[in-house]
């Protein structure tokens, strides 16, 4: 079953039943479950799912070798689908099971001084002009001590109203619980594509006073507009090379929204692309988003490979649909549980830049935390 908010038409949408299941575990499996998606849909079948981070290693031979272990989680998993239905009762059921959910407080599964150390090593790349920004994460882990995974997405939606919320059970890998409030790409069948990258962050403060000012600080933050400014390059760049030639614009740069923790930095990339989208010509240009790479994108995905303690998998990859006409919306991965019993693994971060201090987005990516933070503590 896949849930997914930003279904066809921009509605919620269920998937469910699917005629076949498309799993890739292997790098050199990635493009040919890709292709196998698109005769699919050739056939006039919707497909739905996600790609883990590791799965762009896959599109770029410098990062092939850069292959690691994902704990028998896979890189690619997607049903095949005549097509979406109501998602109606599967929220009403979700919302119904919100109640019984309680889970154990997320804590970071590395120290603050393993972050300092990676931080550390991070500005040393920067500093000797390997790269301009480098998104730097780190894992939390927590229980679900009570209720089920549908539940505990309900619960979760219950407290963050976000444009992009998933929720994947495909019986392969874990299952997936995400409140990304991040478009990835969406297509229309038109050819038109659109990218909506976030870079830029604010706490949330309960006084109406404080938090607009903390919105408007952040509009006005240079660090911030110049974190997002990189990854907007970085986007227009990857949409020219599968767009045509002076349609790539950006209609919105430096926008702030705001969501119940947090505020965002948003800005937003369109094109119109030389051929018929499909899975086999948009992911290999533009996969894994800029956004959580940091730029330059292969130098900075080899870095992370480097100082990152654990792989990401489907954090930071990428959920959604696409139909056989080729409109398609995909999320970017980020504020997404990986549940596999239990067990709940959660990722945070952020871009690191010239001026970023390890102290600052060590907090910075705790405040990212807050999704999860506001659901009921184990008592």
């Amino acid at each position: 079953m896949i849930l997914l908010e930003d279904g066809p038409s921009g509605v919620p949408a269920l998937f469910d039943s699917p005629l076949r299941r498309v799993v890739a575990y292997e790098l050199a499996d990635v493009p040919a479950a890709l292709a196998h998606l698109d005769r699919a849909r050739a056939d006039g079948a919707y497909v739905a799912g996600y790609l883990a981070y590791e799965a762009g290693f896959a599109f770029e031979p410098r990062l092939f070798d850069l292959a690691e272990d994902l704990g028998g989680r896979p890189l690619l998993a997607f049903g095949i689908y005549d097509g979406p239905k109501d998602a109606a009762t599967v929220i009403a059921r979700a919302r119904d099971a919100a109640g019984a959910v309680q889970v154990t407080a997320p804590a970071p599964t590395i120290s603050f001084n393993a972050y300092t150390r990676a931080f550390d090593t991070v500005m040393a790349y920067i500093a000797s002009g390997d790269c301009y920004q480098i998104n730097l994460t780190f894992p939390l882990s927590a229980q679900l001590q009570t209720g089920t995974p549908l539940g505990l997405y309900g619960a979760m939606a219950l407290r963050q109203k976000v444009g992009h919320g998933a929720y994947v059970n495909l019986d392969e890998g874990p299952i997936l619980a995400s409140r990304s409030p991040e478009l990835f790409l969406r297509t229309s069948a038109a050819g038109r594509i659109e990218a909506r990258p976030m870079k830029g962050t604010a706490p949330r403060d309960s006084d109406p006073v404080v938090d607009a000012e903390l919105a408007e600080a952040l509009r006005a933050s240079a660090k911030g507009q110049a974190e997002n400014l990189m990854i907007v390059d970085l986007l227009r760049n990857d949409i020219a090379r599968i767009a045509k030639v002076g349609s790539v614009k950006v209609p919105t740069l430096f926008g702030i929204e705001t969501y119940a923790t947090l505020h965002q930095m948003v800005s937003r990339v369109v094109g119109d692309l030389l051929q018929p989208p499909s899975l086999t010509s948009v992911m290999p240009a533009l996969f894994p988003c800029g956004s959580i790479t940091g730029a330059p994108k292969i130098r900075a995905m080899e870095i992370i490979r480097a100082v990152e303690a654990a792989p990401r998998a489907a954090y930071c990859g990428a959920i959604g649909w696409m139909g056989p006409d080729g409109a398609s919306s995909f999320s970017v991965a980020i504020r997404t549980l990986q549940i596999t019993g239990k067990e709940i693994l959660l990722n945070v971060g952020g871009g690191v830049v010239q001026d970023s201090t390890a102290d600052g987005e060590w907090e910075e990516a705790l405040w990212k935390a807050r999704y999860f933070s506001t659901l009921p503590p184990a008592v």
